[in-house]
């Protein structure tokens, strides 16, 4: 299949980003990496071998960027308000710097964004804030709460990049128009926040579908079984 490396400097980061590209052709899939992931995570943890025949058939094309966690969320030396920020910044580099470029490669003008673990979050959290900008939306044992990052520190901008708080006030029409998958298992550490999160998805009476899968641990072989089922959701024509 066809693999391409993306290297630019980010004007919202203020540093050098690094992202790789997976396809010829098809509609965009942005894929987040897990916690502090690289660019190349994906690919290197078998993600993107597991979904090898959408690729190679020409039915998407899937972009994997770099995480930012390093310098927000995990970035314990800098006060919380300075890693909330460092996450918008992150934010807007995904929004204008990949997604205003890649969403009109279909008709819709829209994305599919997907991540496993906490790259679930960032799914989420991008979709949510942005469904004008989402067709499908899946989350892979996705974890959402992001309070426990930032040592009591309260500020709006992690109210609105918390999902299951901004979530109910959320009246754009397009968020009726997703595709949610929340990927989970019985025995996933993020099983909770998952039931949470269809929870609040189901008091809006917004669709989507809770896929509880039996006796699989929060680790990549779920994760290779999901991610090629859920491109199956995809209207490729």
């Amino acid at each position: 299949m066809k693999e391409e490396y993306f290297k630019w400097y980010s004007p919202h980061l203020h540093r050098d980003v690094q992202m790789l590209a997976f396809g010829h052709a098809g509609y965009p899939v942005i894929l987040y990496p897990t916690s502090m992931g690289s660019f190349h995570e994906n690919r290197d943890m078998g993600l993107i071998g597991a979904a090898s025949w959408y690729i190679q058939q020409g039915l998407v094309q899937i972009f994997c960027p770099e995480s930012n966690d390093r310098n927000s969320f995990y970035n314990k030396q800098i006060h919380p308000h300075q890693r909330i920020q460092n996450h918008i910044a992150y934010d807007h580099m995904i929004r204008y710097e990949i997604v205003e470029k890649i969403r009109h490669n279909t008709s819709v003008g829209k994305v599919v964004v997907a991540g496993c673990s906490f790259g679930g979050y960032h799914a989420a959290n991008f979709a949510f804030r942005y469904p004008g900008f989402v067709s499908h939306m899946f989350s892979l044992s996705g974890a959402f709460e992001i309070r426990n990052f930032m040592d009591g520190y309260n500020h709006g901008d992690i109210f609105y990049n918390s999902p299951l708080e901004f979530l109910p006030g959320n009246h754009d029409g397009d968020l009726w128009k997703m595709d949610i998958v929340l990927g989970t298992s019985n025995w996933d550490i993020c099983f909770d926040a998952n039931v949470k999160l269809s929870d609040a998805l189901e008091g809006k009476s917004v669709r989507h579908w809770l896929d509880v899968r039996k006796d699989k641990h929060h680790d990549w072989p779920i994760w290779k079984e999901m991610f090629p089922h859920y491109l199956s959701r995809i209207k490729f024509n």
